[in-house]
């Protein structure tokens, strides 16, 4: 007996709820930090303490979130982003991650600075399975899904950048006497300890290395003591407190050595303005990222977004600070990876995501600069270009280099 037309209609209705309603509980799946309206993104900074200049990076990262919530979030969810200060202590990271996870119930730790402060709560966030997720240093350890698959980096590792600089010299001046300032903490031994292996039988071109704390008030001494040994090349390891003090006190004494700084420290405006321009001419380094105050960016489709975000969110910035580059193209990458999310956030799906990025370019990398990732390669960025400071900013030279991503 066939079936009443109503009864048809009826039922097709009950079976098009079901199946919308499963689909729907099907496509929406949330972790801890997670609702139809909210994303919570936890993260440290180091606000106050030696390390402090890196602030801006945070902040830069809140007025980002706060432009896209203004556009309507990500898939219609506002970023809640809840950033503390760590003072660059591990003691006090450790603290404040635990507060991010246990109390805030954050979805994921995005971009935490320091290599210290993140290695002092790896293992917590692994262990908790809460994703330590685009990590603010370019320690190697972060590049290591087989034993850390929650932990994530994303500028290029010291130990390639270190290895760029190595290949470098020994091109350039093979025949040098190399003297190495670091920091004396992981940070500073994962350049050393890239820069030595890529050497290799030339190591015995580094004729010292020094070493110094971070509690250190001034390097004055370090430098002093560097000079007395006539190298012709000094290499510096260091933040950028002190790579502004190594700088204008190599100036003060007179001595001209080809001088290398490390990425961390090539902000104009927090490094190469208080050592003095005059005491930077000629300073080496390597970038993968744009120059906010360089004129040849002025008509690039990235940077005039960058730009207008400044303008509106950030106004009255000193753009010589490329703390506001790193965070904007942290803060887009983090951004795509939510997307790419759609409605299943959950903390697997966000490492997944995180995991399968494919030739992304951010507003602010330099042309033939991408990021990829993969479930073997947690390296976002392994690319970089050499750079000298000439005038009152840094100019590039030479290719893209793309370095090897080896893991720990």
């Amino acid at each position: 007996m066939p079936m009443p037309s109503r009864a048809i209609a009826a039922s097709v209705a009950v079976t098009l709820s079901i199946a919308l309603s499963g689909s729907a509980l099907a496509q929406k799946k949330y972790d801890p930090g997670a609702t139809d309206t909210e994303i919570k993104i936890g993260n440290i900074m180091p606000y106050s303490g030696p390390a402090s200049s890196y602030g801006l990076i945070g902040k830069t990262e809140a007025a980002y979130f706060n432009m896209i919530n203004d556009q309507g979030g990500i898939n219609g969810r506002k970023i809640n982003f809840i950033s503390y200060d760590d003072g660059y202590s591990p003691p006090k990271a450790v603290e404040q991650v635990r507060k991010l996870v246990e109390s805030d119930e954050v979805l994921v730790v995005f971009n935490s600075l320091g290599t210290p402060s993140n290695t002092a709560f790896q293992k917590y966030l692994n262990t908790k399975k809460v994703p330590q997720l685009f990590v603010a240093t370019g320690a190697s350890k972060w590049n290591d899904p087989k034993h850390f698959p929650w932990t994530m980096g994303w500028q290029p590792s010291y130990q390639v950048e270190a290895q760029i600089y190595a290949k470098y010299l020994m091109r350039e001046k093979p025949d040098a006497k190399i003297a190495v300032l670091y920091q004396n903490d992981d940070f500073g031994k994962d350049y050393q300890k890239g820069f030595r292996e890529a050497l290799g039988a030339k190591a015995s071109m580094i004729i010292t290395e020094e070493s110094y704390e971070i509690s250190e008030p001034t390097v004055d001494s370090h430098i002093v003591k560097l000079k007395s040994l006539n190298p012709d090349v000094v290499v510096s390891f260091v933040t950028p407190k002190i790579a502004a003090q190594t700088i204008r006190k190599i100036g003060e004494l007179g001595w001209k050595p080809l001088h290398l700084v490390s990425n961390v420290s090539i902000s104009v405006g927090a490094v190469l303005q208080p050592a003095g321009f005059d005491n930077s001419q000629g300073v080496l380094s390597a970038d993968y990222r744009k120059d906010g105050l360089d004129p040849q960016w002025k008509d690039d489709p990235g940077m005039k977004k960058w730009a207008a975000f400044i303008d509106k969110y950030m106004p009255g910035s000193d753009r010589s600070d490329n703390s506001l580059l790193y965070g904007y193209g942290a803060a887009q990458t983090l951004v795509k990876v939510l997307q790419m999310c759609g409605d299943d956030l959950t903390r697997a799906n966000v490492m997944k995501q995180a995991a399968s990025l494919k030739d992304f370019v951010p507003d602010t990398l330099l042309p033939g600069i991408s990021i990829n990732t993969s479930a073997t390669d947690f390296a976002p960025i392994a690319q970089l270009r050499m750079i000298r400071f000439k005038g009152d900013k840094w100019e590039l030279f030479g290719d893209v280099i793309t370095a090897d991503t080896p893991t720990e």
